[in-house]
C-alpha cells in the first residue's frame, strides 16, 4: 500500500484521498496529528495478543475490517427523539468529526429539532473489536457542556456494519439515554438531483480528468461522482425533461425574471419547505452574454433549490470545454449547499479567512494566483477540507436546500466594517452616489463608479454590479446594525478585463439595493450609511467613499398607503427583476396596478411604470404545467407609453437616477427598433444625449453616454 503523508496540512492536497483509509490507518494519522498539535497522543493502542503455552497453533490471516464512517439512524428507549448520526473517522478523506441531527416524532409527525457537531476528539481508540470516540459537542440548541460518546463494534468485510451506540454525557449528571443507531449508508447525506436541459443544448455527461494536466489522479468524473467523492450521494431523479424552444419567440435569451418564473414551475420536486432536493437546468444563453456561465437562484422562503448553467459560454466537446462544464455544474450546485466562493468566506457565519489560493470547485480559475492555467494544472477536482466539513457536518438548517438563506448571517456585525483603509496603493477609486433622501417605500438605487488614479493604465474587471460578487455593499441601518447587501440572484460570470486609462478613465453602473436575499434593507425611517468594496484583478480590495442617505417619514396617508403597496416580497422581487409575468408574483403586479390606478400622480408611481414598462417591452417566456415554453409577445406601444412617462418625470428631476434613466432610454430605443421603428429609436437616443448634455455632465461622462447610445442602436 502506498505511503501516506500523515502530516500534510494543505487543504488542497489529496494525498489522503488516493485510497480509502482503514480505521487503523486513520487512527494512526489522527494520533500523529494530535501529537504534533498538542504534544501528546490520543491513540490508545490495542493490547497485543500474547502467545499462550501449549500446542502451537498456525495463525489464521485476519479478515479485513469494515470502515465505520457513514450515516446511522436510530432512537432511544425513553423519549420520542430520533437521531441521524454521521461518523467521519476513516475511509475517504476523513475529517475526524462526528455530527448528527435530532428529530422528534409526536403522534406520527416527525419534526426537525436540532443538530450537533463534535469537532475535536478527546478520545479516539481503535481495538480489534471496537471503535470508541468521545468529544465535546456543539449544539444548535441550549444544552450546556455535553460530551458525546460513540461506540461502534467492528465487523469484517463479509458482515454487515454494526449499529453505533451514542450517549450524551453532561458534567455532574448521570449518563443520558443511549441511542442505538443502525448503519444506513457510507454517504453522509443524500440529495435528490433533477437535471433538465433546453432543447438544442447538449448537457454535460462526464470528463476524464487525465485528459489535460491537473493536480489530481486521473479518473472519469460526472456531477454525481464528483459529489460522491465528497461523501454526498446524488440520487438522480428520472423525471427529467427537454424544455422546447420552438415557442420561445424571437428572443431566445433568458432573463433573470424569466428564469425566476420558469424554474419554480418546472422543478418537479419543488416545495416551499426545507428538503434535500436540488435542480439544475442546462440552458443555452442568458441576456448578459456568453461570459455568464451559471446562476444559483435564491428567493425568499425557498432559497438554494435550483441553479442554471449556460452553454453559450461553456458548451463544446473538446477536453477544455468538458472540464469547464464539469467545473460549472459542480460549482453552481455547491452554492445550493450554501458554499461561498473561496475568496468570500469572510461573509460566512461565523466568518472564516478567505482562501483565494484554494484549489477548490468553489474558486474562480481566473482569480487564482498565477491565473487560470496555474489553477487548472494544480486542480485535483475536489472541495477543500473546510468545504468538505461543511458538506458533511454543517447544522441541517445551514445546508439543506430551502433552509437558511444563502450565506445567512453574513450581515457584518463588525464595528470596523466602515473603517477606511490605512493605506491604498491600488491606483483605483470606487465611488458611490445616491440622492440624499428617499421617500419611505421608494426603491433605493446607488450609482457605482470605478475610476483609475493611475493614467498609465490599470486593468480592472468590467463587472461592477453587486450581482457578480466583485462589488460588495455594506449598509448601516438607523439602529446601528450593519448588513451586507446580498443580491437576490448572484451571477457567476467570467470577469471581462479592460484597461482604464486616459482614454477611458471610468466605468459606471447602478444597482437597486433596496431588496435582496434578506428582504428589504431600507425598511426603517432614519439615516443610513452605505459603503462598498471592489475586488480588483491583482487581489487588492478597493474601499469606496461612505455616503449618507435618509429615508423620510411619510407625510400623508397617501404616502403611507403607497409605501404599503411597495413593501412586499413580491413587489421587491419584481423591482429587482425589472418586471415579471410570473404567476408566483401575481400579488406584486396587482399592488403596482393599484399604485397606477389609485395613486397615478404620486411620485413613487414612476417606479411602477418603470418595471411594468420594461417588462411589457420584452418577450416573456414561462414554462407551462405541460413543460412547454409559452411566450408572451412584446407589447411595444404599452411599453413606450409607460417608459415615456418615466423619462418625462426624470427630466423634471422627479424620476429615476441618471444611470437608470440611461438604461430606460436605451431599452426604449431597442424596443422601438425591434418593432421596426428605426426613426423613433434614433430620436430616443438623440433625446437621451440632449437630456444628459443639459445636466452639465463632464465631457468624458457625456462621451460615454453617447457611445452607449450608438451601441444600443447597433444591437
Amino acid at each position: 500500500m502506498e505511503q501516506l503523508d500523515s502530516t500534510c496540512k494543505d487543504v488542497n492536497c489529496d494525498c489522503k484521498s488516493k485510497h480509502e483509509l482503514s480505521t487503523e490507518e486513520s487512527a494512526q494519522i489522527y494520533a500523529a496529528q494530535k501529537a504534533e498539535e498538542e504534544e501528546l497522543s490520543l491513540l490508545t493502542p490495542a493490547q497485543p495478543i500474547l502467545p499462550q503455552p501449549g500446542i502451537p497453533k498456525i495463525p489464521l490471516p485476519e479478515l479485513r475490517k469494515n470502515t465505520v464512517s457513514g450515516r446511522y439512524r436510530g432512537t432511544n428507549s425513553i423519549n420520542s427523539f430520533e437521531l441521524e448520526l454521521r461518523v467521519d473517522v476513516d475511509s475517504n478523506r476523513p475529517m475526524y468529526r462526528v455530527s448528527g441531527d435530532f428529530y422528534r416524532r409526536i403522534f406520527g409527525i416527525l419534526s426537525y429539532y436540532g443538530s450537533f457537531t463534535v469537532d475535536s476528539f478527546a478520545l479516539f481508540t481503535v481495538t480489534s473489536t471496537t471503535v470508541t470516540i468521545q468529544g465535546t459537542g456543539s449544539f444548535s440548541f441550549g444544552i450546556g457542556t455535553t460530551n458525546v460518546r460513540v461506540t461502534i463494534p467492528r465487523t469484517n468485510i463479509f458482515q454487515s456494519r454494526a449499529a453505533a451506540t451514542v450517549q450524551f454525557i453532561t458534567t455532574g449528571s448521570p449518563l443520558g439515554p443511549a441511542y442505538s443507531c443502525q448503519f444506513i449508508s457510507t454517504y453522509f447525506r443524500t440529495v435528490r438531483y433533477e437535471q433538465d436541459q433546453q432543447q438544442g443544448v447538449t448537457p454535460f455527461v462526464s470528463y476524464n480528468t487525465g485528459s489535460l494536466p491537473s493536480g489530481g489522479p486521473a479518473r472519469t468524473l460526472a456531477v454525481v461522482s464528483s459529489y460522491a467523492e465528497s461523501g454526498i450521494e446524488f440520487q438522480t431523479v428520472p423525471a427529467t425533461d427537454i424544455v422546447p424552444t420552438a415557442e420561445a419567440g424571437t428572443n431566445l435569451l433568458w432573463s433573470d425574471s424569466e428564469l425566476h418564473a420558469s424554474m419554480v414551475s418546472h422543478f418537479s420536486l419543488w416545495a416551499n419547505i426545507p428538503q434535500w432536493c436540488v435542480w439544475l437546468i442546462a440552458a443555452y444563453a442568458h441576456e448578459e452574454g456568453p461570459g455568464l456561465y451559471g446562476i444559483m437562484f435564491d428567493q425568499i422562503g425557498k432559497q438554494r433549490q435550483g441553479c442554471a448553467t449556460f452553454h453559450q459560454g461553456i458548451g463544446g466537446a473538446t477536453a477544455d470545454k468538458l472540464r469547464l462544464q464539469l467545473y460549472c455544474y459542480v460549482h453552481e450546485l455547491g452554492h445550493c449547499f450554501n458554499l461561498l466562493h473561496s475568496w468570500q468566506k469572510h461573509y460566512a457565519v461565523p466568518p472564516v479567512p478567505d482562501r483565494p489560493s484554494s484549489r477548490s470547485w468553489m474558486n474562480y480559475p481566473w482569480n487564482y494566483p498565477g491565473g487560470a492555467s496555474a489553477f487548472w494544472s494544480g486542480f485535483p477536482f475536489i472541495f477543500d477540507d473546510q468545504e468538505i466539513i461543511h458538506l458533511r457536518h454543517a447544522f441541517r438548517h445551514k445546508i439543506i436546500m430551502g433552509g437558511n438563506n444563502f450565506a445567512v448571517g453574513s450581515a457584518l456585525e463588525d464595528p470596523q466594517a466602515f473603517a477606511p483603509p490605512i493605506e491604498d496603493n491600488s491606483g483605483l477609486q470606487l465611488e458611490l452616489e445616491a440622492p440624499k433622501s428617499f421617500a419611505y417605500g421608494e426603491p433605493v438605487v446607488v450609482e457605482i463608479k470605478l475610476r483609475t488614479t493611475d493614467m498609465r493604465g490599470k486593468k480592472v474587471y468590467s463587472h461592477i454590479h453587486p450581482k457578480t460578487g466583485l462589488v460588495k455593499i455594506g449598509i448601516r441601518k438607523p439602529d446601528g446594525k450593519v448588513m451586507l447587501y446580498e443580491p437576490l440572484i448572484e451571477h457567476c460570470v467570467i470577469p471581462d478585463e479592460i484597461t482604464l486609462d486616459m482614454d477611458r478613465p471610468s466605468i459606471y453602473d447602478s444597482a437597486y439595493i433596496g431588496y435582496g436575499k434578506d428582504g428589504f434593507y431600507f425598511d426603517q425611517t432614519g439615516n443610513y450609511k452605505i459603503c462598498a468594496t471592489y475586488n480588483a484583478p491583482d487581489g487588492s480590495e478597493v474601499v469606496s467613499n461612505i455616503i449618507n442617505v435618509r429615508v423620510r417619514t411619510p407625510l400623508s396617508s397617501a404616502d403611507d398607503e403607497v409605501a404599503d403597496l411597495f413593501y412586499g416580497d413580491d413587489q421587491g422581487t419584481i423591482l429587482y427583476l425589472l418586471g415579471s409575468d410570473s404567476e408566483f408574483l401575481k400579488g406584486g403586479n396587482e399592488a403596482f396596478d393599484m399604485v397606477l390606478d389609485k395613486y397615478g400622480d404620486h411620485p413613487l408611481s414612476v417606479y411602477a411604470r418603470l418595471v411594468k414598462g420594461i417588462n411589457a417591452g420584452r418577450t416573456f417566456k414561462t414554462i407551462s404545467p405541460e413543460y412547454k415554453i409559452e411566450a408572451r409577445n412584446s407589447q411595444p406601444e404599452q411599453s413606450i407609453s409607460l417608459l415615456t412617462t418615466v423619462v418625462d418625470a426624470s427630466k423634471a428631476k422627479a424620476g429615476v437616477d441618471n444611470i437608470t434613466l440611461n438604461m430606460t432610454m436605451r431599452s426604449m430605443a431597442r424596443i422601438q427598433q425591434n418593432a421596426g421603428d428605426d426613426s423613433g429609436a434614433k430620436a430616443t437616443m438623440d433625446q437621451m444625449v440632449n437630456i444628459f448634455s443639459s445636466k452639465g455632465l463632464k465631457k468624458l461622462v457625456l462621451e460615454y453616454i453617447i457611445k452607449q447610445a450608438e451601441e444600443a442602436l447597433k444591437q
